[in-house]
């Protein structure tokens, strides 16, 4: 499985560089239900209605997982340690649960290069 950040579907979105490569990895994608929620935030920022965000976020047929309890401690855990990279909770959301899912991550965001997990594996869209 692998584990789609914001930043990766907002490239697509966006047809931003590097949308090839998550364009190509969809069809085994999940993302974080709170990295949806970002993704949707952002459409609805930029003008989207809210129906048609959530149609277009449908479109992409992803498996959403659920924040719960234990992504919520991990990503508490990550705080320390993303900090000084700057992540956001979304960003500590999103390793957590590549974290417990065992995924690899998907993302455009290269200041996640600094994050040093056992058994973390992202790869960078661009």
């Amino acid at each position: 499985m692998l584990l789609l950040d914001a930043s990766a579907l907002l490239a697509v979105l966006q047809g931003e560089r590097g949308a090839e490569m998550v364009t190509m990895a969809m069809d085994d994608g999940s993302m974080s239900a709170a990295n949806l929620s970002e993704v949707a935030a952002k459409l609805v920022q930029h003008g989207v209605p809210y129906e048609e965000a959530v149609s277009i976020l449908k479109s992409f047929d992803l498996m959403i997982i659920p924040v719960d309890e234990n992504v919520a401690l991990v990503a508490g855990s990550l705080y320390a340690m993303t900090k000084s990279a700057g992540l956001s909770l979304g960003d500590r959301l999103c390793l957590a649960t590549a974290i417990l899912e065992k995924s690899e991550v998907l993302t455009a965001d290269n200041a996640w290069a600094a994050i040093k997990v056992d058994g973390l594996n992202v790869r960078y869209i661009r």
